[in-house]
């Protein structure tokens, strides 16, 4: 899920009447203010008529945001789900059989074809399952959700432009329940900005050209800040007397430092010049990784931290590493135990 203010300035052109509008309360009536706004954007009456003909709410929409279960696991547990024999040889495959593509990708825009892999692999499957929600539907029964209506409200509009355009058929394109379109998983909002038209047809079909997914992939990350060149994530070796109150994301030293420490590679040489991270996502008893710049910049693609740490990792393999060395980390906490938890410690004054 990706937090794009590419609509920013032309939400500021709406009046302040229709921009103020509220979540919740009738569907219909939430619709109709919809249609208002777009209208007063200058939208073709139209398009307007034709994109929100036969909206309706998506009630499996709401139960899958509800549901996201799945980013509770643990690193090991999510990694080992997600990274199969069967993903790491289709990675490979489709490594070598779009090689010009990747090698595209990371001379215009400096991304390795390892993390526009594993996203690829872990949004859709390289492709394969793309989701078969409305996609008018799920965002403006988001928006008209209260839990994160700005988020949504403007991909609306996004979407609407799409339309005009001729790159959205707000009755047939479908996708992800939260939105998002096409074998990366971009939002409306995305495509506006970033899409990249990577086959050259004119057009940027996220749904079915693996050109324009990939370097669109690639310019989103490019401009969420991701430098070129620069790794992301490196296993590492930690000695057993380390001062862990050093680890967490929130802590950052020279990898200099970092080796003056004891902390050693697995695989390769540490690069120099840079920060890191020492990032252990399952305690001091489980794997270990420096965590570089390029690190954070992937939490603008998806903000749960499993779902980046693991994408991270599979990168990392895809492009040479070895299989990390699992440890023997403590049990997880279960979900009840970690609301209890945060619980205490906002008892306690704690964020």
């Amino acid at each position: 899920m990706r937090t794009i203010p590419v609509l920013a300035t032309l939400l500021l052109l709406i009046p302040a009447s229709l921009a103020a509008q509220g979540c919740g309360g009738s569907f219909d009536s939430f619709v109709k203010g919809l249609r208002a706004e777009a209208l007063a954007r200058g939208h073709p009456p139209a398009v307007v008529d034709a994109f929100f003909r036969g909206a309706r709410h998506d009630g499996a929409v709401l139960r899958a945001d509800r549901a996201q279960g799945v980013f509770r696991r643990t690193f090991l547990d999510f990694s080992r789900a997600l990274i199969s024999a069967d993903r790491m040889r289709k990675g490979t495959d489709h490594a070598r059989r779009h090689d010009a593509l990747f090698d595209r990708a990371e001379r215009e825009y400096g991304v390795s074809r390892g993390i526009l892999l594993a996203f690829w692999a872990f949004e859709t499957d390289f492709g394969a399952v793309q989701g078969d929600f409305n996609t008018r539907d799920a965002l403006i029964t988001l928006a008209h959700d209260c839990r994160r209506p700005d988020l949504f409200r403007p991909q609306i509009l996004a979407a609407l432009e799409l339309a005009r355009r001729g790159e959205f058929d707000p009755d047939r394109t479908t996708g992800a329940w939260a939105g998002e379109i096409g074998q990366v998983q971009m939002l409306p909002a995305d495509i506006l900005e970033r899409g990249v038209d990577g086959d050259g047809d004119g057009r940027v079909t996220l749904k079915t050209s693996v050109p324009d997914a990939i370097l669109s992939g690639a310019r989103l990350l490019r401009d969420l800040g991701w430098r070129a060149g620069q790794p992301w994530l490196q296993e590492v070796v930690v000695p057993g007397d380390f001062d862990w109150a050093k680890s967490g994301l929130d802590k950052e030293l020279s990898v200099g430092d970092w080796a003056a420490l004891g902390i050693t590679p697995r695989n390769g040489p540490l690069p120099r010049d840079l920060r890191a991270a020492l990032l252990l996502p399952q305690g001091r008893k489980g794997p270990a990784f420096l965590a570089y710049p390029n690190f954070r910049v992937l939490f603008g693609w998806n903000k749960s931290f499993v779902y980046v740490t693991t994408a991270a990792y599979f990168a990392t393999r895809l492009t040479g590493a070895p299989v990390y060395a699992a440890g023997n980390p403590d049990p997880a906490l279960s979900g009840d135990q970690m609301i209890d938890l945060q619980r205490r410690l906002s008892a306690r004054g704690h964020d």
